[in-house]
């Protein structure tokens, strides 16, 4: 791979090149993908979508929403670092009028949209719809389809549906939003297919990115940016370097900001908790500074604000140490497994998953969840393949008449299937509970 091809400003669609050095520097194309991620309506949905705590009353605790913008901050940060020491390794790139801003863009863009085809619930919302199709009431629909397209939907993702959303025609908007290729580049963590499945413990193969309908899409961006793989002995496709940047942008944030809901919920102990920060900042940590500060939650903020920045500096040091195998698509590790600080973030993820993701409260709204999104799922799928097979009931026109947004424009069952996925993916908590209450007969 080369820094030139994966930096490429290609849109879906151009038909003629789109150099740097021509690029308008007020409107900046991957400044442009920024801002056609956060004003989509798929993304405006992240506010109601479940972090770590579904269907929260507490208002300090995150969102998706929340946790996208903070990832897109931290992988600014993180891109911009990169981006100038690249800059400076490889001058070639300054002649092509790149500038540092141009990596950090990427990455924000990228970090942005990272969650963006997350179902409802957090990840019981992903296994819902795959358990339907495994051993649920979509068992049926598998015959009818190849055995890749059925791997699409019994290993059901929401990276390969970010990837379907973010490119998906729809009225008004041909070809979706239209994203640079270096941003799709960056967003697609996982490039390939469901199947075939292969052992590895390349991190960049442990799911799979892109659903069957979305193939070719891909294949021309990972044509443009020089991420096919030539050696038969590897995967087809190699992971885009920026990847790593937006990969590391969320681990950072989930282990800081998960954490700190924890606390804050009171499920952590305070001191307990303010502990594990300061082992992970203990070298940067100013103790005049510390020692005015009066409560818990200065002290948090303090904290988190160097964790976060010490997590920055670090991850950006094994990028460039590791660039040359980033490069050769042969580097296996996520950056933060790699990181000098690897011990205290694993201290963190330990008590995060003990105290926070283990925790009663959270494990009963994910049962609920589960079987909200199963009833939807089954209501919406039944009814858009009867309309395919032209044998709808008055209930099912019902249930297409409720479902905005479902689309019905394609004659393919996979499609179908998948489209009706898709709108059950792009709910929030709030409207699939409402919807579920529908579908079961509760009027308010």
């Amino acid at each position: 791979m080369n820094w030139e091809n994966l930096l490429s400003l290609k849109r879906h669609g151009d038909t003629a090149p789109r150099p740097r050095k021509l690029q308008d520097e007020l409107r900046l194309g991957f400044e442009v993908d920024y801002d056609r991620v956060i004003f989509s309506q798929h993304f405006r949905s992240l506010q109601d979508k479940t972090q770590v705590i579904p269907l929260s009353q507490t208002g300090f605790v995150h969102t998706r929403l929340t946790h996208s913008l903070e990832v897109s901050v931290v992988g600014r940060s993180l891109g911009r670092m990169a981006g100038q020491r690249i800059l400076e390794k490889h001058p070639s790139l300054v002649e092509a009028g790149y500038k540092m801003q141009d990596f950090g863009a990427i990455v924000a863009a990228a970090s942005l949209a990272h969650d963006i085809g997350n179902p409802p619930f957090g990840h019981s919302g992903e296994n819902a719809i795959g358990s339907y199709f495994s051993s649920g009431k979509g068992k049926v629909f598998m015959d009818s389809l190849s055995r890749k397209q059925q791997q699409d939907l019994i290993d059901y993702e929401g990276n390969a549906n970010g990837y379907r959303l973010l490119n998906l025609d729809s009225p008004g908007t041909p070809g979706g939003l239209r994203l640079s290729y270096a941003t799709l580049g960056a967003f697609t963590k996982y490039p390939k297919e469901s199947l075939p499945l292969k052992p590895t413990n390349h991190i960049s193969q442990k799911k799979f990115g892109v659903f069957q309908a979305d193939l070719e899409h891909f294949k021309d961006v990972a044509q443009e940016l020089g991420i096919k793989n030539n050696d038969s002995s590897m995967e087809p496709y190699m992971r885009h370097p920026l990847t790593y940047l937006v990969e590391a942008a969320d681990d950072i944030c989930y282990t800081i900001i998960d954490f700190e809901d924890g606390i804050n919920l009171g499920w952590i102990p305070e001191d307990f908790a303010l502990e594990y920060l300061i082992n992970l900042v203990r070298k940067n940590i100013k103790s005049e500074v510390y020692s005015q500060l009066t409560s818990t939650a200065e002290r948090l903020t303090y904290l988190r604000s160097l964790a976060i920045n010490n997590l920055i500096t670090d991850c950006v040091d094994v990028f460039m140490n590791n660039e040359e195998t980033i490069l050769n698509g042969t580097y296996k590790h996520a950056l933060t497994d790699k990181s000098q600080f690897k011990p205290q973030i694993d201290d963190i993820l330990a008590i995060t998953i003990e105290k926070v993701y283990r925790n009663e409260e959270v494990i009963q709204k994910e049962i609920a969840g589960y079987k909200i999104l199963t009833d939807i799922l089954h209501a919406v799928i039944t009814a858009t393949v009867n309309d395919l097979e032209d044998n709808k009931s008055i209930y099912d026109k019902l249930i297409l008449n409720t479902c905005s947004g479902l689309q019905k424009n394609t004659s393919s069952l996979y499609e179908r299937i998948l489209n009706a996925c898709g709108y059950v993916a792009s709910l929030t908590d709030s409207r699939a509970l409402q919807l579920f209450s529908v579908i079961n007969g509760s009027i308010k």
